[in-house]
């Protein structure tokens, strides 16, 4: 197109540029602004397409516990939210745990204690899990079960599963619990285990016992099945007939041991959150399951057992060799053993 001349006067001319010419800049501008920008973002596809095939994130959602406004802080350590292999815990995956751990010697009233505790609807007692060798072979294997109790993935008839708001079990102290007491004690500090230490004070007792029931793991008097508890009266009659002979040449040393075990394992186990339970004050006290509730920090309820005693009444009725028993602890830190207890 032609330029355009105006003339203002004869000295001056002024010649202005076509419009049409300014439109086409500007279009070759704009059509080189998007070349170039897609030019960019097919660079920039081309290397995410590259770094997601190459690269794949391993990405982890970790839900964080929600703990509830009321909860005393300084119980959080204590608080646990398993994730178990076995089953979901479904609407009681926000439900907090507690881990206990019931320290006891055999014949001491733990099977009672803890048929006690699993009448509770919300406490899982597992019973005496190292029993088996070869879960306490070495340290390695103690720790593989305690991680599958506490995972909650240990299946037996006392487990609750998804809403238990305590889980523990038995461990009497001569199933590799004294053998590896530093490693159990960081276990339990680091888990916030809580420790029951479950003893019996008369020691002479608990000796009866085990004697008659080492008896009937042979004589198996109750139509020949040997029993360790028994839930009838008459059944407790018939085992409790069986009067043991006492070795009274060893008897003081015996009873020096089953306390010095005791002994140590208090120590042991000393700086762990425990509290101590004696078989005798249960037994003259019941209430005292309310402290144990209290303990670890689970609803009170009446707490109930189908079990019953076996050796009732005055240690006279139970020992064969009375007269040389009485002669040989008489006198001596034992002799207390040979009064009734309850």
């Amino acid at each position: 197109m032609a330029e355009s001349i105006v003339f203002f006067n004869k000295d001056a001319i002024i010649i202005k540029a076509p419009k049409k010419s300014s439109r086409v800049l500007r279009l070759i501008v704009l059509v080189f602004s998007m070349v170039f920008g897609v030019y960019i973002c097919s660079i920039c596809f081309k290397q995410i397409n590259i770094q997601t095939k190459n690269t794949f994130l391993d990405v982890e959602v970790i839900e964080r516990p929600c703990y509830k406004t009321f909860i005393d802080r300084s119980q959080i350590p204590f608080l646990h939210y398993p994730n178990p292999k076995t089953f979901k815990r479904s609407e009681c995956a926000r439900n907090p745990v507690r881990l206990f751990a019931i320290l006891s010697m055999q014949r001491s009233g733990s099977g009672w204690f803890e048929t006690l505790l699993n009448s509770h609807i919300n406490v899982s007692s597992n019973g005496e899990i190292f029993g088996q060798k070869s879960r306490r072979n070495n340290i390695s294997s103690i720790i593989i079960t305690l991680d599958s109790v506490y995972n909650l993935d240990w299946l037996t008839s006392s487990s609750k599963n998804e809403c238990s708001a305590a889980i523990g079990f038995k461990w009497m102290l001569n199933q590799g619990l004294m053998e590896h007491p530093k490693e159990i004690v960081d276990y339990f500090n680091d888990k916030g285990v809580s420790v029951i230490f479950l003893l019996r004070r008369n020691m002479l007792r608990r000796l009866v016992s085990i004697l008659a029931n080492s008896y009937d793991k042979n004589a198996r008097i109750l139509n020949g099945i040997h029993v360790s508890h028994v839930h009838s009266h008459e059944e407790a009659s018939k085992l409790s007939k069986y009067k043991p002979m006492i070795n009274t040449a060893s008897l003081t040393f015996d009873l020096k041991e089953m306390e010095t075990t005791a002994m140590k394992a208090l120590e042991f186990f000393n700086g762990t959150r425990h509290m101590i339970l004696y078989y005798e004050d249960l037994i003259k006290n019941p209430s005292k399951m309310i402290q144990v509730q209290d303990f670890l920090k689970i609803p009170r309820m009446e707490l109930t057992s189908q079990q019953i005693k076996i050796h009732k009444g005055a240690l006279s009725e139970h020992i064969k060799n009375w007269v040389d028993v009485n002669k040989t602890l008489y006198g001596t830190s034992y002799e207390k053993f040979l009064q009734a207890d309850y």
